[in-house]
């Protein structure tokens, strides 16, 4: 019965090892359902990440950017600036200065 057999391998999931800091893996670990795997927690979160800008703007306080990350990027807006119709700016952001407690 050749031609009904299956092969186990079909039935396996295929999988890659990753490597994460202690640090790292206490934040998974933490968001971690009961019961829920690392890989369906991991899909979980990133399937329901809002990628906005007002995610962005409400998260900027916890992203890290080296400063060859923001010299890129204020390449990128020097360049799209060029593109604006005459009398638009673009919004800018002081990443400089701390705020200001008011």
């Amino acid at each position: 019965m050749v031609g009904n057999t299956q092969s186990v391998y079909a039935k396996c999931m295929a999988v890659k090892t990753i490597t994460i800091d202690l640090e790292a893996y206490e934040l998974l670990a933490a968001r971690k359902r009961p019961g829920e795997s690392f890989s369906r927690m991991v899909k979980r979160m990133l399937r329901d990440e809002q990628y906005t800008a007002s995610h962005l703007l409400a998260h900027l306080d916890e992203i890290l950017l080296g400063e060859d990350t923001v010299t890129a990027v204020e390449a990128v807006v020097k360049e799209r600036e060029r593109h604006l119709p005459p009398g638009l700016s673009a919004i800018r952001f002081d990443h400089t200065q701390p705020d200001s407690a008011d």
